[in-house]
């Protein structure tokens, strides 16, 4: 990331494309584009690409509320039972505590700008992915979901195992 020294403090700046990328499970990207080490903690951005019917397990964040913006695709969000679709422009925000269920439902990737606050979460996409390197490719095979879990609760991040049924 590029930073730069202004008299009202620091900017930070990341251009198109740019920003640390780390390949997750099902072919997910998460790219930073600010940290918590950007805004003192505050919150964390990460621009998301989801390929078609692709999303994380549902879980609880306990420590951050997330925030979605959908910059192209069409994702589907469950929370409380309730089913929300979002397209590009939509927003969407999950308060911490809250079961969160969501995935690309669309034919073609989503990208998705997404903040976390407050920041940190960035950590686990640094331990369980894959850094993307030039024209790497996503892990191929299942994700090592003990691993997983046990990571993300490190984070404030629960994820309750599959409901029976």
């Amino acid at each position: 990331m590029n930073v730069e020294d202004t008299t009202e403090g620091t900017i930070t700046y990341v251009p198109p494309g740019e920003g640390k990328s780390f390949w997750m499970a099902g072919g997910h990207m998460a790219t930073f584009k600010v940290t918590s080490e950007d805004t003192g903690g505050a919150y964390t951005i990460t621009e998301e690409t989801w390929p078609p019917q692709v999303g994380p397990p549902p879980h609880i964040h306990h420590t951050q509320e997330e925030t979605f913006y959908i910059l192209q695709g069409e994702m589907e969000f469950i929370t409380g039972g309730v089913t929300t679709r979002a397209t590009a422009g939509s927003l969407v925000r999950i308060p911490k505590g809250v079961l969160r269920d969501y995935k690309n439902v669309g034919p073609e990737p989503a990208r998705v700008l997404v903040l976390f606050a407050p920041g940190g979460f960035e950590g686990f996409f640094e331990e369980v992915g894959e850094p993307v390197a030039g024209s790497s490719a996503p892990p191929e095979g299942p994700p090592d979901v003990e691993r997983l879990v046990a990571v993300a609760a490190t984070y404030g991040c629960e994820i309750p195992p599959p409901s029976e049924g």
